[in-house]
């Protein structure tokens, strides 16, 4: 059985969709673009980039872009360099590119059972735009090629009129309920829920509470019971996982960093692996559902990945292939090892001194352009 040795989570710089989500956080800063991306490096040196023997073993790789992942022509070669590698991809998605389902879906079966799609269920926009099912299709077929899937839809206070119909369409559909996410509000610092309920309201609209309306996500339960809370303890994110931009190359240790590098640029040089430790400069762990459970914080008890991800259907079948279920099973302490006490201490000592220089320089700043004025 195949363990897990590194986490990463990987941008596809598009920010441009098929899509209209009024909840879309690319939409809601503003960002939103029609072109397409440029990426620097080939699919053939991203996937040497990205080796087994560079990496330190068998790694899972999330891609997501901040449109939508499959627009690019690029995604699906570049997808398939890193398969070709032996690691686990997964695919954030909203399922409406029908173009690269057919091209990725024509990899060899080995590739297609380390394969899977995130499907996002933009339910208001597929009921406008009346693809609801032809999106389902769509699953179907990535499933009955062998892919692993998992549906999640964003729990916003416009859907909750159509709940009872969101849940028989997955039922009917997918074999069983879709999982719920949390979306946050990334135009605020704390970047909080994005609701206009109470959290009481809020958390016993999508989680039944007991009313029996909710979804039993054990997605929706773990990411709500870590959102909002500030993590303190030593995280290996930097040395057990990483973020990295797969137009540029660069590689940070999570989505606020200390320190980055390019890996593309050569394949050949060593890639530091350094973990953030106790210095986390987020306000919380928005992404705890894939981090957490991952076990960057091994203290910290959480579900397994493959809980978070998987669902078993009404006939016995499973939205993740054996081969993907096991993987993601596994968490990144079971295959790396665990720093002192006194090595813990030295890289938050070290962290924390770059954080006061940093923070001082841009006192400095802004005192300067306030005399500039």
């Amino acid at each position: 059985m195949d363990h897990i040795k590194r986490f990463f989570d990987c941008f596809i710089p598009v920010t441009t969709c098929n899509l209209r989500c009024h909840y879309c956080y690319i939409t809601l800063n503003g960002q939103f673009e029609n072109k397409l991306p440029e990426f620097k490096h080939s699919p053939q040196t991203i996937g040497k980039a990205l080796s087994k023997e560079r990496l330190g073993g068998l790694c899972h790789f999330n891609l997501c872009g901040a449109g939508e992942t499959l627009l690019p022509p690029e995604t699906t070669p570049i997808i398939r360099s890193i398969l070709e590698q032996g690691h686990y991809v997964m695919v954030v998605t909203n399922g409406m590119v029908q173009k690269r389902f057919n091209e990725i879906l024509q990899f060899p079966k080995e590739f297609l059972a380390r394969l899977g799609f995130k499907f996002s269920f933009h339910f208001l926009e597929l009921k406008r735009l009346n693809a609801l099912d032809s999106w389902f299709n769509t699953i179907k077929n990535v499933r009955e090629s062998g892919c692993s899937i998992s549906v999640e839809l964003t729990p916003t206070d416009e859907c909750v009129p159509y709940i009872n119909e969101i849940k028989a369409l997955c039922v009917n559909n997918l074999g069983a309920l879709c999982h719920i996410t949390i979306a946050r509000d990334s135009r605020k610092k704390d970047l909080p829920i994005l609701t206009n309920m109470p959290l009481s309201q809020y958390k016993e609209t999508w989680d039944g509470g007991g009313g029996g309306s909710g979804f039993d996500s054990e997605m929706f339960r773990f990411k709500l019971s870590t959102f909002g809370i500030k993590r303190k303890e030593f995280c290996y994110a930097g040395l057990w996982s990483g973020c990295i931009n797969i137009g540029t190359g660069d590689l940070s240790q999570c989505y606020s960093s200390f320190y980055s590098q390019n890996i593309f640029d050569d394949v050949n040089k060593p890639i530091k692996f350094i973990p953030i430790g106790a210095n986390c400069l987020k306000p919380h762990c928005f992404n705890s559902h894939a981090w957490l459970t991952l076990g960057l914080i091994p203290e910290l008890k959480a579900p397994a990945y493959a809980q978070i991800r998987n669902r078993i259907c009404g006939d016995g079948s499973a939205w993740l292939t054996p081969e993907m279920n096991a993987f993601l099973s596994g968490k990144l302490y079971d295959s790396n090892r665990l720093l002192t006490l006194n090595e813990q201490k030295k890289i938050n000592a070290a962290w924390k001194k770059k954080r006061v220089l940093q923070l001082i320089s841009r006192a400095r700043g802004k005192i300067s352009r306030l005399f500039k004025r």
